[in-house]
């Protein structure tokens, strides 16, 4: 029997590895795997590469994970912003590298993998510092049809987390409004996907139309219980 629900955040991080390329959804603050996030603090591991699009707001999520020292790289297109001082502190101090991705190649570069496709050519970054790697050497362009490219390679992840809102024991998920952002692609392109919901589901309690990423691209779920506002109630985090 296919169950893929975890008893715990930390059963379902268990095998996160040194060294792991972890693929983390969210845009900004919404569809933040925080708990997840969380998880992997407790778990300990080090040496990580984090794809995000953003690197962190204020003291919290990503940012957390960033403070504890045991990021060594992050991918992503959006790294500052008004709250991010953590990342600016440790990039100035030298404590972290960054590999900087227009926030449509990064998407696209995430689906790549996804799809087994083995690299892309692309408009975007023709031209710019964006079209070098990291070493300073350049990315290799191509002209089709008049118009210049540059060539871009997959971003394969060891491991995905992402925020959903419902799912069932055998991994189909369905999101949220703008929690439905990097979630779906990240969770094609690594060979282990950790989601948090709110519910489980029955099978076939789903609507079939309404499932974004299909259970063969999950490995397994946790279910987390909705923040309680200070008034009392519920909010549903987007």
């Amino acid at each position: 029997m296919i169950n893929k629900i975890a008893a715990s955040v930390a059963d379902a991080l268990a095998d996160v590895q040194d060294g792991a390329t972890v693929m983390i959804g969210g845009f900004g603050t919404a569809g933040i795997p925080n708990e997840l996030i969380d998880g992997l603090i407790e778990q300990g591991a080090r040496e990580l590469t984090i794809v995000n699009n953003n690197a962190g707001n204020g003291d919290s999520g990503l940012a957390a994970l960033l403070k504890t020292g045991r990021v060594r790289k992050i991918i992503c297109s959006f790294p500052r912003q008004a709250d991010s001082q953590v990342f600016d502190a440790l990039y100035r101090s030298g404590q972290i590298e960054l590999e900087l991705v227009p926030q449509g190649n990064l998407a696209e570069r995430i689906r790549a993998a996804g799809a087994g496709v083995g690299a892309f050519f692309t408009p975007t970054g023709y031209g710019t510092e964006l079209a070098k790697h990291s070493d300073g050497s350049p990315k290799e362009t191509r002209e089709i049809n008049g118009r210049p490219y540059v060539l871009e390679y997959p971003i394969y992840g060891d491991v995905a987390l992402i925020k959903a809102e419902r799912g069932d024991r055998w991994g189909n998920l369905t999101y949220r409004k703008a929690a439905r952002n990097f979630g779906p692609v990240m969770a094609t392109a690594a060979r282990l996907t950790v989601a948090t919901v709110h519910e489980i589901a029955e099978l076939g309690a789903l609507d079939p139309e309404a499932i974004v990423t299909p259970g063969i691209h999950v490995s397994k779920i946790v279910k987390i219980a909705r923040v309680a506002t200070q008034a009392g109630g519920f909010k549903k985090a987007a």
